[in-house]
């Protein structure tokens, strides 16, 4: 009987438990190691801040699909391996023995560049916390003034729909809405960098008509309770302020001996396989893929799925990995808080009503797979 131990519960892995209750593997005892029963879908989180979807809508349950795939749930965090003796150790004091593990633990934005950005500010990941503050914040059981200003840190995607989500949320749920403040901070000189100048425009121009202050060039240095302070000496007014910066890796795996790249993010080959011990995979954020480096984004870790599944297999039947070779390019959908969407795909830029449906479309089918 050999063991599979599947840490964490994001995008990829989720694909391997539905493939693994469809086929379940011979002789394998399978185990997932997750610090909360349900993992949401990071397509979808913006629309739940919106209010457009429930938690059900957009959250997977896993402890319903391992249960599907005859796969055992611990419902903690995994903090260090030892690589030798095939043993993860747990934050709850457990350990776990594998013969073959797979890492899908996604990223945190990176809290640490900022001095009291890790007390006072509220990251986007982890998402369980995420959701559990702002579900407080709406139901109005966070005190929040007049006239408060709520910053988003981080000119991505994310900080970006994540702010145009909340502002919009609010203005539903709260009297006082009219005279919330929002800014969006970032250290670079425009919004969304890693997309097309036509898709900057028109953020640009949906963020002037909300009235959504834009500080580029922000280097944020300092958070306090009630005001973020810049790096060139610029203090801004914030009675929240969201983390949405760019993705940091958890010092465990360097720190287990797994080969790391620069950030700390676990290098793989193209079956997804340690570049450094075999029978240790890892997808999604917490991967780094040799010679063909990819934005850390959901689109990505979604594709990655189905091969993962496939090499596990492989793997416990001491078989040959195939490669997976990820696309050069993934379709864009960012929302605005309203149900308007722009989509985007190199250089092609479209955007209404419509594209906000065609997501809603992607998203909720790719939900459906995983209710069983």
């Amino acid at each position: 009987m050999k063991k599979l131990l599947l840490i964490g519960g994001g995008h990829s892995q989720v694909e391997v438990l539905r493939s693994f209750a469809a086929e379940p593997p011979a002789g394998v005892e399978t185990t997932l190691i997750s610090p909360s029963r349900f993992t949401g879908y990071s397509g979808m989180l913006p629309g739940w801040i919106a209010g457009h979807y429930t938690h059900a809508e957009c959250h997977i349950d896993l402890e319903a699909l391992a249960r599907a795939a005859r796969c055992r749930f611990a419902i903690t965090a995994v903090n260090g391996m030892n690589l030798d003796a095939g043993l993860a150790f747990c934050v709850d004091g457990n350990m776990h023995r594998y013969d073959i593990a797979s890492i899908d633990v996604g990223s945190r934005p990176g809290l640490l560049d900022a001095h009291g950005a890790a007390e006072y500010a509220l990251p986007v990941k982890p998402l369980e916390q995420f959701v559990a503050r702002w579900t407080a914040i709406v139901a109005g059981e966070e005190s929040m003034p007049d006239d408060t200003r709520i910053v988003a840190v981080g000119g991505g995607a994310a900080g970006v729909e994540v702010l145009l989500a909340m502002q919009h949320r609010l203005h539903a749920a709260r009297a006082n809405a009219p005279r919330l403040r929002f800014a969006l901070a970032t250290d670079t000189d425009d919004i969304l960098p890693m997309h097309s100048h036509a898709v900057r425009r028109r953020f640009l121009r949906v963020l002037r008509e909300r009235r959504v202050e834009v500080l580029t060039g922000c280097r944020v240095a300092r958070v306090a309770p009630d005001h973020i302070e810049c790096a060139n000496g610029t203090r801004i007014e914030s009675a929240l302020t969201v983390w949405a910066t760019g993705a940091s890796a958890p010092f465990w795996p360097r720190a287990s001996g797994l080969a790391c790249d620069a950030r700390g993010f676990i290098r793989v080959t193209p079956a997804l396989q340690s570049v450094n011990r075999m029978g240790i995979f890892a997808v999604g954020d917490i991967a780094a893929m040799d010679g063909t480096p990819r934005p850390k984004s959901g689109v990505y870790a979604v594709r990655q799925g189905p091969p993962l599944a496939e090499n596990l297999r492989r793997a416990l039947r001491s078989d040959a990995l195939l490669d997976y070779r990820p696309q050069r390019e993934a379709l864009a959908l960012i929302s605005t808080g309203d149900r308007y969407a722009v989509a985007s795909r190199g250089r092609l830029t479209i955007a209404g009503a419509w594209a906000w449906r065609w997501k809603d479309w992607i998203d909720r089918r790719f939900m459906t797979k995983y209710r069983l």
